[in-house]
């Protein structure tokens, strides 16, 4: 089944790792499925794509169990906020947190992987723009975070992510973002959107997080 959404998408992705002389199985496309509900995500998952990126654990956790129960290998990350109370909810329903920011998601996480006996895969976010409105660890307190999720909290950390200001050039953020990954020993880098997974790729972005792109335009609050 062809969903042109996502073939126009795949072709991008492909075309933008040829240009970084890149493997395409290089890079993992999140469909960010957020305030979208089933009527529009079956023809994506039909089409064959199985990782899907949400932003808030009451959502996913009203869609995704049905879903999942249809396509069982389908692959669920969080890519939004994570609140230290939804910590054992994040833990059940997602494979993949991207937004592990601070101590106190780092202990809870942690803890709930233990008592649910399951791992998840953990980025943690990196406020790149040092932006005050925005989540994620000062990239000067990277480096020491990523240590005490490590030592204190007993945490497989697997890469980064990232969500440069808007209306700025993501380069540098992106580049940012590869230079502490790399000091830390962390291969991957969660980083690149619908306008920029382009040059996310070409920074080493090896998960990109697209949502308009596939699905179109999104539903307006009511």
């Amino acid at each position: 089944m062809v969903h042109e959404g996502l073939k126009k998408l795949l072709n991008g992705v492909a075309a933008a790792t040829r240009q970084a002389h890149r493997a395409p199985e290089s890079v993992t496309l999140i469909a960010v499925s957020k305030t979208f509900g089933g009527p529009e995500i079956v023809p994506v998952i039909e089409a064959g794509q199985r990782v899907f990126g949400e932003n808030r654990v009451q959502e996913a956790k009203s869609k995704w169990p049905a879903l999942r129960m249809a396509w069982p290998d389908i692959e669920l990350h969080l890519i939004g906020p994570l609140q230290s109370n939804k910590a054992a909810e994040a833990v059940q329903i997602f494979d993949a947190i991207h937004t592990v920011d601070r101590p106190k998601i780092a202990a809870g996480i942690a803890s709930e992987m233990r008592r649910q006996a399951k791992r998840v895969k953990l980025f943690v976010q990196v406020n790149t723009g040092r932006e005050p409105q925005k989540a994620g660890i000062d990239p000067d307190q990277a480096d020491a975070f990523l240590k005490e999720c490590r030592d204190v909290h007993g945490l497989e950390i697997s890469g980064l992510m990232c969500i440069p200001p808007d209306g700025e050039d993501p380069n540098p953020h992106f580049t940012l973002l590869a230079g502490i990954a790399a000091r830390n020993g962390l291969s991957q880098l969660s980083m690149g959107m619908s306008g920029d997974y382009a040059t996310a790729i070409a920074c080493g972005a090896t998960h990109v997080r697209v949502g308009s792109a596939i699905f179109g335009t999104r539903p307006q609050p009511a």
